[in-house]
């Protein structure tokens, strides 16, 4: 059995390496449908969390729960991606999994829906 290259690797030559397979995985996750929708609203949210905001804390947690969407949903493309791995056939498992990773995804949504909208009625709404 091939050992990975990268368990052998120490200090920074590590984490250049580290960087590259991350950097690799955010260009495999823009071919998924919702990473790429999610990033695209990042993109108009972030800047607007600085408006929204009145405080660093509120920039932080408007900025925080919609990356905290993104991360989650490469947990979830990651579990889905090892499920489908193993076999393309059904199984209540892999179900289960598959379903509790959506899970994570809709209830992290909830929370940046919830914040965001919390912030906008405090701050400008009222």
């Amino acid at each position: 059995m091939e050992v990975n290259e990268q368990k052998q690797r120490t200090g920074l030559n590590r984490v250049w390496h580290a960087m590259g397979y991350s950097i690799q995985g955010l260009k495999a996750a823009w071919f998924e449908k919702a990473f790429r929708q999610e990033a695209v609203a990042s993109v108009f949210l972030i800047p607007a969390a600085f408006g929204v905001g009145q405080n660093w804390v509120e920039v932080a947690l408007l900025v925080g729960t919609v990356l905290l969407v993104m991360v989650v949903e490469l947990l979830n493309t990651g579990i889905e991606s090892a499920i489908d791995r193993i076999g393309p056939e059904w199984h209540a498992l892999a179900k289960r999994a598959k379903d509790m990773g959506s899970a994570a995804v809709l209830l992290t949504l909830l929370l940046c829906i919830g914040v965001w909208s919390a912030a906008v009625w405090h701050n400008i709404l009222s």
